[in-house]
C-alpha cells in the first residue's frame, strides 16, 4: 500500500477513536451535572411520582453506561433523541425530535461560516503573501499591527464596536441579524454582514500572520536561494517556490480558523441574536435541555475533529517524502 494512502487510512482510525472518547467526555460531563433533570423539566411543583415516572420515561433510571451506549448507538443511526423541551406536567407531550430543531439552526450557522470564509481565507492569504513579498515595509507593519490589535480584542467587544458605528451611528446595517426559513437569499446576506464582518476580522488576523510567517520561513531554503540566482523575480519566488511548500502550515490554520467559525461562533450569534446552532445551545443549557446540548457539544466535535483531519490530509499529500518515497 502506497505510505500517502496508509498514513491517511491511519489519521481516519485516529479521528474516528477521538470523536468516539470526545462523545464519552462530552456524556459524562452533561450527567455529572448538579440537579435533577426530571425535576428540571417539570417543575418545582412536580410530585415525587411525576418525576419518578419522567425519570423512566426518558430513561434517566438506567446506569450511566447503558444510557451512553444506548444514545450512541442511536446517534450513530443519525437519531439525536427528543427533546425535553415541550414537555408539559399537564401530560401533554409537544416535544420535537433534536435533529427538528437543530438543522435549521445548523445551516444558519454553516451559511454564516460559509460567507465569512468565503470573504476571510481569500483575504487572509493575499495579506499574508504581499506582507511576505514587502516584507520590513511600512505596508508590512500597518498589517502586523493590525492584526495584533485584531488578535488582542474579543470577539464580543468587535462586535459591540461595528454595532456602534455601523448600525447605530451610521445605520447601515441591521444590528439584529433575524433570518429564518423564508428569507430571501439577498436579504440573508444583508442581515448577516455584521456577524461576518466580525469573524471576518477575527478569524483573518491568525491566518494572515501563519500565511507571512511560513512564507518567510522557506525564504531561507537553499533551492530559494537557487532560484534567484536564476534569476526568479521575488514575485515568481514567493507564487512558484514558496507557496506550493507552505501548504501544510497554511492549510492547518486555516481548518483551525473553520473550526472556529461553527465552534467558537457561539459569543456571535449571542451578540446578534443570530439563529444559529450556537444560539441553541445556550437556550438548550439554559432549560437544561440535555439531548439538545449532547447534540449541539457533540456537532461541535465532530466538526472539529473533522476539519483537523482535512489539514492533516492536505499537508500529507503535499509532502514530497511521502508523495515519492525512495
Amino acid at each position: 500500500m502506497h505510505p500517502v494512502l496508509l498514513t491517511i487510512l491511519k489519521r481516519l482510525g485516529l479521528g474516528l477513536i477521538t470523536l468516539i472518547v470526545v462523545s464519552a467526555i462530552i456524556f459524562s460531563a452533561i450527567s455529572m451535572l448538579p440537579g435533577d433533570f426530571g425535576q428540571a423539566v417539570l417543575g418545582q411543583a412536580a410530585t415525587e411520582d411525576t418525576v419518578a415516572a419522567f425519570r423512566r420515561e426518558l430513561g434517566l433510571d438506567k446506569p450511566a453506561f447503558l444510557r451512553y451506549f444506548d444514545w450512541l448507538g442511536s446517534v450513530m443511526t443519525g437519531d439525536f433523541g427528543t427533546s425535553f423541551s415541550g414537555r408539559a406536567s399537564s401530560g401533554q407531550d409537544r416535544s420535537r425530535e433534536v435533529v427538528e430543531l437543530i438543522g435549521p439552526r445548523l445551516w444558519n450557522t454553516m451559511f454564516l461560516a460559509g460567507v465569512t470564509a468565503v470573504v476571510a481565507v481569500p483575504l487572509s492569504l493575499a495579506l499574508g503573501l504581499t506582507a511576505a513579498l514587502y516584507r520590513n515595509t511600512i505596508y508590512d507593519r500597518v498589517v502586523n499591527a493590525a492584526t495584533l490589535t485584531t488578535i488582542a480584542t474579543p470577539e464580543f467587544f468587535v462586535a459591540y464596536i461595528l454595532i456602534l458605528f455601523l448600525a447605530s451611528l451610521y445605520p447601515v446595517f441591521p444590528s439584529l441579524a433575524n433570518v429564518d426559513s423564508s428569507t430571501a437569499l439577498s436579504e440573508r446576506l444583508y442581515r448577516v454582514a455584521l456577524p461576518a464582518m466580525t469573524l471576518t476580522l477575527v478569524i483573518m488576523a491568525h491566518m494572515m500572520r501563519m500565511t507571512r510567517a511560513a512564507i518567510i520561513n522557506l525564504l531561507a531554503s537553499p533551492y530559494i536561494q537557487m532560484a534567484r540566482l536564476k534569476g526568479a523575480s521575488q514575485s515568481e519566488v514567493i507564487l512558484k517556490h514558496a507557496l506550493p511548500n507552505a501548504w501544510a502550515p497554511i492549510a492547518t490554520v486555516i481548518a483551525f480558523n473553520l473550526a472556529y467559525l461553527v465552534v467558537g461562533v457561539v459569543v456571535v450569534e449571542v451578540v446578534f441574536v443570530y439563529p444559529g446552532i450556537g444560539q441553541l445551545m445556550v437556550d438548550a443549557v439554559t432549560t437544561r435541555d440535555i439531548p439538545v446540548v449532547q447534540a449541539c457539544a457533540l456537532i461541535f466535535a465532530a466538526t472539529y475533529i473533522i476539519l483537523n483531519l482535512i489539514a492533516d490530509i492536505v499537508g500529507i499529500v503535499t509532502n514530497p517524502r511521502l508523495l515519492h518515497p525512495r
